[in-house]
């Protein structure tokens, strides 16, 4: 094997790696409501997660991976080195996070990392600025539709049921909350596995096997696959705190928030931007969590959590940034 392929398969299995990690980070963001009203128990829902994060890749189409791959970094700049220092900021930040059990963003820390890189290389020529804008709005736009949908669900799911006995409304949202878990991974899957199939098409580009930017069905498979695997092994750190710190849920309100959580994340991928699953259903989650009233929220851990957000894009690239320099000067160029 020449040094060359050797080179674009251990980049495939790094970026394979990140989509794994990306699945064991992200796995409160499906499972964490459904497992929170104990509709499912943890072991279920991670099995129930995993299956519709991988049926996603015959779902949604590659516009995301797109964006990610060949809209936020000028490939021209693309060289392994670049490549494996984007990965590796947004898997040591990634796992930085998951050890403190806080839900940031798997795909701001990639965006981070890549677009760190590029710019250690390069300089800022190497960013695209109109493939960051709408990706920096929908920083701020994810988790306030997300919070907008959910107490909006919320309140018409009050007023429809409002005449109904809380046993019997209990018991119709606990099968409810199955299909809205199954929706809000579903695009969970479409959205986020679309950022590693983006990164493992700008290899194959850099390293040769590419003529052109593209996204083959074996990537499509391998990035569902993947992130399905992680989400097998779960993050109960990250559960917890999703689950039962930012507010309590019934099933009710589970339903609401995985609700609005896949409406965001349906809109999100059809429109190509790489969102963040994470902000999306936090959103969500305290949307309706103050539909009974703001102090049933624990703005202290929603703070902890935005302080995380805000830290994620620019510590992610700092990483990178760091490791570009470190393998440029040790390894490779």
């Amino acid at each position: 094997m020449d040094h060359n392929l050797l080179a674009v398969v251990a980049l495939i299995l790094v970026a394979l790696i990140f989509d794994y990690i990306n699945g064991f980070h992200d796995a409160a963001n499906s499972i964490a409501t459904v497992v929170s009203t104990r509709v499912l128990t943890p072991g279920r829902a991670v099995i129930w997660a995993a299956f519709f994060n991988f049926v996603a890749a015959f779902t949604f189409g590659t516009a995301v991976a797109k964006t990610v791959g060949s809209g936020l970094v000028d490939i021209k700049v693309l060289t392994f080195a670049v490549i494996f220092a984007g990965l590796m900021g947004a898997i040591v930040w990634d796992l930085i996070t998951w050890y403190y059990g806080l839900p940031t963003s798997s795909s701001h820390a990639l965006i981070g990392g890549y677009a760190g890189a590029a710019v250690a290389k390069a300089g800022l020529s190497a960013i695209i600025p109109a493939g960051w804008t709408k990706t920096l709005i929908f920083i701020v736009l994810a988790p306030l539709i997300g919070m907008t949908l959910g107490f909006v669900l919320m309140v018409l799911i009050l007023w429809i049921f409002q005449r109904s006995s809380p046993g019997r409304v209990d018991g119709w949202f606990r099968k409810l909350q199955l299909v809205s878990a199954a929706a809000y991974s579903l695009g969970h899957g479409g959205n986020d596995a679309q950022k590693t199939m983006g990164i493992i098409a700008g290899v194959l580009f850099a390293g040769g096997y590419l003529a052109e930017f593209r996204i083959d069905l074996w990537v499509i498979l391998s990035a569902h696959a993947a992130i399905a695997l992680g989400t097998l092994s779960g993050g109960w750190r990250i559960i917890h705190t999703m689950g039962s710190k930012i507010t309590k849920l019934q099933p009710v309100g589970g339903f609401a928030a995985e609700t609005a959580g896949a409406i965001s994340l349906f809109t999100a991928t059809a429109l190509g931007v790489p969102v963040s699953t994470t902000h999306t259903i936090t959103g969500a989650i305290i949307g309706v969590g103050s539909i009974r009233r703001l102090s049933a929220v624990r703005w202290g851990v929603a703070s902890r959590i935005v302080w995380a957000w805000v830290l994620t894009i620019p510590a992610s690239a700092a990483i990178a940034a760091a490791t570009w320099w470190i393998v440029s000067k040790t390894i490779a160029p």
